[in-house]
């Protein structure tokens, strides 16, 4: 609980076709770093019988030390959001392997964010390619109405103080933060910009991305934290002062299981009832027994 809880109820089943369960949670440690991943189902989608439109991916790139992450939040009006947000997922992290694969050490962003938008094209046209840009500016349109969906990709790696190094990219209004001295620190900071960059990178989902994509650096000291989330975790979230802040402190240290981060986004807080999806990423050194 943080703050006024919602009502007590008991959720109500989600179409079973494509299976997509309430809840998962995810955790493991590689080289110098622990990742912990949770999804779960808000209230309201609990409430109507809504799938999770949230989804979240996060793998290992053995060859070059290298986490590959994604976090997607499928739009609540396209109607098949929630498979938009896991082929953006896992078109993401898939496309950034590749890219590891060929041995570049900083993968092109652009491309990555054009191989989700075009898998949510290609979900629309049954794998066919448009024949021309009249059908495929139709395609993307039908996209857009039924898989629309954010997305924040990302990679990070060990460096050589301790700390973590990474970069990261969104379409949308997914989010990422660092959590150090108790503080927490939005990494895609708005500032002024321009007419053109809101529509493109902070508003409209895909398919639709910003050309050329604009990453952003991040580097986390040996006690820092990485969170990567949709804005049902940011909204309550807000700067980080309120009872959500205080709950989510927590994770200043990695939780030695998994499904405690999927506990903590459970949380019940009154008007607060949107999926929630977190990314939380570590150094390794800080588990309890260190490196073992």
């Amino acid at each position: 609980m943080a703050g006024r809880p919602t009502a007590v109820f008991e959720a109500k089943p989600p179409p079973s076709d494509p299976y997509r369960p309430d809840t998962f949670c995810d955790g493991w440690s590689a080289a110098g770093l622990t990742v912990r991943l949770a999804s779960v189902r808000g209230d309201a989608h609990r409430h109507a019988g809504v799938p999770r439109q949230d989804d979240g991916v996060v793998t290992w790139h053995r060859a070059t030390g290298t986490v590959v992450f994604a976090v997607a939040d499928g739009v609540s009006s396209a109607v098949t959001s929630h498979v938009g947000s896991t082929l953006a997922c896992r078109t993401a992290v898939n496309d950034v392997l590749a890219q590891l694969d060929l041995g570049r050490p900083e993968p092109d962003w652009t491309r990555v964010l054009a191989a989700a938008a075009f898998q949510l094209v290609m979900r629309i046209t049954g794998g066919r390619q448009p024949d021309d840009a009249e059908e495929m500016a139709a395609a993307r349109q039908a996209a857009s109405r039924d898989l629309a969906t954010t997305l924040v990709a990302g990679i990070a790696r060990v460096d050589g103080s301790g700390g973590v190094r990474g970069r990261l990219v969104r379409v949308g209004d997914s989010s990422a933060w660092t959590l150090e001295d108790g503080r927490f620190r939005e990494l895609f900071a708005d500032g002024e910009e321009d007419d053109e960059l809101i529509s493109t990178s902070h508003v409209r989902p895909l398919p639709w991305y910003p050309q050329p994509a604009e990453p952003v650096s991040f580097r986390l000291p040996p006690l820092g934290t990485l969170l990567v989330g949709t804005d049902g975790f940011g909204v309550p979230l807000g700067g980080g002062t309120g009872p959500v802040g205080e709950l989510f402190r927590v994770l200043r240290e990695p939780p030695a299981r998994p499904g405690v981060l999927a506990d903590l986004l459970d949380f019940s807080r009154e008007t607060f009832d949107d999926d929630r999806t977190l990314l939380a990423l570590w150094p390794r050194h800080r588990l309890p027994g260190g490196l073992s």
